[in-house]
Order: C-alpha cells, then structure tokens, then sequence
C-alpha cells in the first residue's frame, strides 16, 4: 500500500497542501473549524502517518530526547528510565535510553545522541569525583539542552536534578538512634558523590547524638549486591547492632549475608535502606527504607528540560532543582541486639 502524503489529504478536502500541513501540524491558520474538521476526518480515514524526517527538516526539531544511565539493570535506573519514558510520550517525545559503564562509554554516547539528532539529554553520570575530561568538554560545548539527573559533575554549569543524599543518610540514622541503636555500621559507595552525602548525613546524626563516628563502621562497597556481600563480612561477629546500607542493592547484598550466617533481621540486626525499590519485596521482613521517589525525580527532570525547549532567548543560568527524600517505616528495624 501507498503512503498517503499531504497532497493525497490535500486533493481529498480540495485545498492546498500548505493549509493541510498547517493543520496536521497543530500550527496556527485561518481555516475555518469545519475545513480543519474536514482535514482532519480525511487523514483519519486515510490513516495518514506523519514523516517525521521531513517535519524536522521544516521545525529543526526531531521529538526525540535521550536518556544516558549507568548499569540499567540497577533497579533504580530500570525504574527512572520507565518513569521518564512514559513522561516524554505523553508530551509527544520519544525518548532513547542508552546504557554506559564509565565515564568514557557518558561521552561516547553524548556524541551518539548528539548525532542522532536528539533535541535534549537527560544524563546520571557514571563517575561522580573523576569524571572523563572528555565529558567534561562535551557537556561544556553540548549545543543543546542537558540535565544532570541524581548525580552531578561538579564544575559544569548544567542543569541538575536531584535528592537531597545528606538530609537522606541523615534521617535513615537518625531513626536507628531513635530505636536506641548506638553501634551502627554504614556500608556506602565512597567512590560516588551520592554515597559520600549519605555518608555525611549519618556521621552528622551520630555526632547530633553525642556519638563519635566510627571509621571502622565505614564499610566501603559499589552499588552492587556482590560488593555488599562481600563488604558485609566484617560486620558478622561484631558489636554492630544496626547497619545504614545506601542503596537497595547493597542492602540486599548485606541481607544475604546476614542470612548466610544464620541471622535474622530485625531480631539479630536492624537495617534500613535506600531507593525504596521493590527489591524488598524479594525478603521477609519487608525493608525500612530511605525513599527517592522516581515519578518525581522524573517529573521535576522533565519539567526543567521541556523548558529549555521551549525557551527563545540566549543562555540562562543553570538550573538546580534538589529534593527531599522521606523516610518509609517497613519491619526491618527493633531495639537493639548483637549481630
């Protein structure tokens, strides 16, 4: 079957193909409503598909965004690039999600998607504290609009987006303490910016309490359940009685662990979490949780990057939006006993 093109609409209704054009492309006119009704049903009965190609050499715009995460298997990234995709539909953007593993593969892909013609970026770094010099300069130079989402490189004046990580690592503390816990461990990601505020957050509500921070207690591991495995050995036989574990993942990395040792959780050790994903959903009890809520992550990483799109005039300053993430109470933490 022949694709119907404007001429075949125009010739339908018997007008020119300009007025149908403008119609079909929701741009102002002087049609009447019924010759614009008229255009429409016969587009509809034809089952006219727009060219996208020809569309964006006319409006220099393609409706195309793009996303760059790290590790897309990361539940929290799996679910922010869901959220954004479904966001960018609804307002008539199809968004490209690509995948990178180092601060190299961010600005390979920047290039792709730069290539690919994409109106926008949404990018969460790979590396936070040591960023390619190469994605520096290409983020620096990017001809289009960008946002930083959840993780920023310092020193790029972009757009960014992201949670409060210090408040975050402070309330999940905060909460152990308030159950009575004074041993508490932190397994955190301190080769992340993310993982270094979480980490601040809990040695500020440890010092709030009169309780000096224990480096010992400063487990390090990547956001992986593997690392946190093996992190969380040493916290087996100690006086540890609760653990701050930074992200989900790391958390269910302790939690095997802990139930490979025959401990239980809360009566053994309590825990809280980060992400409040549904990896939780996985283990009895269900996860105390630090909670960063991707719809409006999403949302608000939206908002900035549709209007930049929209804007006409020369550059502005950068835009920084931070939010708060809240703490969701669950069954994985009690009074305190020895792990």
């Amino acid at each position: 079957m022949a694709k119907v093109t404007l001429k075949d609409i125009a010739r339908e209704v018997g007008l020119s193909t300009t007025a149908v054009s403008l119609v079909l492309n929701g741009r102002p006119n002087s049609l009447s409503e019924t010759s614009r009704n008229r255009i429409k049903e016969a587009a509809r009965r034809k089952r006219y598909v727009p060219n996208q190609i020809a569309r964006s050499l006319v409006t220099q715009r393609t409706d195309t965004l793009g996303l760059i995460v790290p590790n897309i298997q990361s539940r929290f990234f799996s679910s922010l690039a869901s959220s954004l995709e479904r966001r960018c539909r609804e307002h008539g953007y199809a968004l490209f999600i690509t995948n990178s593993e180092s601060s190299a593969s961010d600005s390979e892909l920047v290039r792709l998607l730069v290539n690919r013609r994409v109106d926008g970026i949404f990018i969460v770094v790979s590396d936070e504290l040591s960023p390619d010099d190469d994605l520096v300069s290409s983020l620096s130079q990017l001809p289009i609009p960008y946002v930083m989402v959840d993780r920023v490189v310092e020193g790029v004046l972009g757009d960014r987006v992201r949670f409060n990580n210090e408040a975050g690592g402070h309330r999940a503390t905060a909460y152990l303490l308030d159950q009575g816990h004074r041993r508490i461990a932190c397994l955190v990601n301190k080769r992340s910016n993310t993982g270094l505020e979480r980490l601040e957050g809990y040695e500020r509500a440890l010092r709030e309490r009169g309780v000096e921070p224990d480096l010992t207690l400063e487990l390090q591991t990547d956001y992986y359940i593997d690392d946190a495995f093996r992190a969380a050995r040493r916290l087996v036989g100690s006086d540890v009685t609760a653990v701050f574990a930074s992200s989900d993942n790391i958390a269910l990395g302790l939690l095997k662990r802990l139930y490979a040792c025959g401990l239980r959780v809360p009566h053994d050790c309590s825990v809280v979490s980060y992400d409040n994903s549904a990896a939780d959903a996985l283990f009895e009890p269900a996860l105390t949780s630090i909670e960063q809520n991707v719809a409006e992550l999403s949302d608000e990483a939206f908002a900035v990057m549709l209007g930049r799109l929209k804007e006409d005039g020369g550059p502005a300053c950068a835009i920084e939006r931070i939010l708060e993430p809240r703490l969701v109470e669950k069954s994985s933490v009690a009074p305190p006993r020895r792990c």
